[in-house]
């Protein structure tokens, strides 16, 4: 008897199915999302969820791939992805800045409505209670204009973009000498980029161009981990031409060859006579000898039985 009974008003069909909404009024510590962003048809749920947390932090708050990929635990690549989705869309926009020491920083502005200006505060007027005689209105107030003050120095200063480039690029490095095996390995290398940075999709004709440069790499004894590290650390974002940054990380960062490698194998002096090694029909013994037969104790043995 003491449960109050909820009816649907009359004339309403009551909701059997589908979601049922049971909604409190926040008070504090909320934060406001467009139904245009939560019920974005072109987003993914990744994106849509990534844009409203990004919403709902203060100011200054940290937003860079490796932060968020702590905080969630979607991996790097599909929150790169995501971010991208929102720059397109444009609820994101990322910018590379320089601060005043030099350092280079990504500024990431959020909108919550992208396309839409911040509109003005309304101007709202007094009621008057009815029957009560309006008063005149009041003339305004003068405006003392505030004193001229110099304006503030940015604290940031945008990154120009790069000039286009006049000069040829370095050519890349070729190997001394480019084995089939070799070839396989830095072909295989390069290939499978892409299962370590989705932005490295290489070409055929591109991996057969960048092959005699990892080549190079690893005839100077540098594993396969430390040149898919240096190939794959620190993209950046957006990465528009992959080949291109690829052939300048092979040449830019080869390393130089150990010290005393090229002293192991002394080249062959021009002109000697290198005499092949023969197996001993009789002992199996080693020696140097233009065709087959004995060596030289079983030729003498051979020739005293005799």
């Amino acid at each position: 008897m003491g449960t109050q009974q909820i009816s649907a008003p009359p004339g309403a069909e009551p909701v059997v199915s589908g979601v049922i909404h049971c909604n409190v009024r926040h008070t504090a510590g909320f934060t406001v999302i467009g139904n245009h962003l939560a019920q974005h048809r072109g987003l993914s749920l990744v994106a849509v969820g990534l844009a409203v947390h990004i919403q709902s932090l203060p100011a200054g708050a940290r937003v860079g791939i490796k932060r968020l990929a702590e905080r969630f635990p979607e991996s790097e690549t599909r929150i790169a992805a995501a971010l991208r989705e929102l720059e397109a869309a444009g609820y994101l926009h990322r910018s590379r800045v320089r601060l005043g020491d030099g350092r280079i920083v990504t500024r990431t502005v959020s909108y919550n409505q992208p396309g839409a200006d911040t509109p003005a505060a309304p101007v709202t007027k007094p009621r008057v209670a009815r029957g009560a005689a309006e008063s005149p209105p009041r003339e305004p107030a003068p405006v003392i204009p505030a004193p001229a003050q110099p304006p503030p120095q940015p604290a940031a200063v945008l990154v120009p973009p790069p000039i286009a480039r006049t000069a040829a690029p370095a050519p890349l490095p070729q190997p001394q000498a480019c084995t089939p095996e070799l070839q396989r390995t830095a072909a295989a290398l390069l290939s499978d980029l892409r299962r370590h940075a989705p932005q490295l999709v290489l070409s055929e004709t591109d991996i057969r161009v960048l092959v005699p440069g990892v080549v190079t790499w690893l005839e100077r004894d540098s594993h396969p981990d430390t040149v898919r590290h240096a190939l794959t650390a620190d993209l950046p974002v957006p990465l528009n031409h992959p080949a291109k940054l690829l052939r300048h990380r092979i040449t830019a960062l080869l390393p130089p060859p150990l010290p005393g490698a090229q002293d192991l194998a002394p080249p062959a002096r021009p002109g000697a006579i290198v005499i092949p090694l023969q197996n001993c029909d009789r002992c199996d013994r080693a020696f140097r000898s233009r065709h087959p037969g004995h060596c030289r104790d079983c030729r003498t043995d051979l020739s005293t039985a005799a």
